[in-house]
């Protein structure tokens, strides 16, 4: 499966190209807020979410029958950002079952900040 294209066709929100990336029968389950999805159902949901979106995929892993990609989503206008992380077991190189993780990107917590400790992620200098 092309999980880039999976991932373009789901942050365009192309209601036509969707349903074709997964088996008959899939399931979705968005574990953060405990719902589980037909794949028509998914579709509505993904492409009925207001605005227009964009993304970036930070990392893809392989393992046997199942892609795992972590991948930062953001409304084009810049307002938000997310963070989610997709396992897709495949089957016949489509998906037959999607568990996704997803959450608000914020700073780290005031009592976190007050310790001192750590550093960003993005948008520092790495130091070895």
């Amino acid at each position: 499966m092309d999980i880039r294209a999976f991932w373009s066709a789901v942050l365009s929100q192309d209601r036509k190209a969707l349903p074709e990336y997964f088996c008959r029968g899939a399931v979705i389950r968005w574990h953060c807020s405990n719902e589980r999805f037909t794949v028509e159902e998914y579709v509505r949901a993904n492409c009925d979410y207001p605005g227009q979106w964009a993304g970036e995929i930070e990392r893809i892993e392989r393992t046997d029958g199942t892609v795992i990609t972590a991948v930062r989503v953001f409304p084009k206008d810049g307002s938000a950002s997310f963070h989610v992380t997709s396992f897709l077991r495949l089957r016949d190189d489509r998906i037959q079952e999607l568990d996704e993780y997803w959450a608000d990107d914020g700073e780290a917590p005031a009592w976190r900040r007050q310790m001192n400790i750590g550093a960003p992620v993005r948008g520092a200098a790495l130091e070895n």
